[in-house]
């Protein structure tokens, strides 16, 4: 089985924060680790080049494929800030719908600007994800 690529790394999230290129998407990504680091009572780490992650758990599929993630996180890319929560927890629809200019994937949250979001309401959807994920892999 190949081996994972995202895996955490002694690289400096302050680095990785610097070299955002845009400003704007620099502070907000400086913000949002701040805020999951309040939320999550965890340090920053960096999972591979470009995830900010916060906590960690290991997972095994059936299939037998198996690995550690960060139990939340983030990544500054091109168009959007990525946010990465689980696929769902109670009441994360409700709180979508209060949360303000977003698009959602599969387990992904993309953002634009902060400045777009309600962010008690993102600290919420970070809070449920990290606590979901820890129930369902950390017991």
């Amino acid at each position: 089985m190949a081996e994972n690529k995202t895996k955490p790394t002694e690289a400096s999230v302050e680095d990785y924060l610097a070299a955002i290129a845009d400003e704007n998407r620099r502070t907000d990504c400086g913000v949002l680790a701040k805020l999951m680091s309040k939320v999550t009572k965890q340090a920053p780490k960096m999972w591979g080049t470009s995830i900010v992650g916060f906590g960690s758990y290991h997972y095994k599929y059936e299939s037998g494929r198996e690995g550690d993630s960060c139990l939340t996180g983030f990544s500054a890319r091109k168009g959007d800030i990525s946010i990465y929560l689980t696929a769902s927890f109670p009441g994360q629809e409700a709180l979508y719908t209060k949360l303000g200019k977003h698009k959602t994937g599969k387990a992904c949250l993309y953002i634009r600007k902060l400045s777009e979001v309600d962010l008690d309401i993102l600290a919420q959807l970070i809070k449920g994800s990290f606590d979901e994920r820890k129930l369902r892999h950390m017991q």
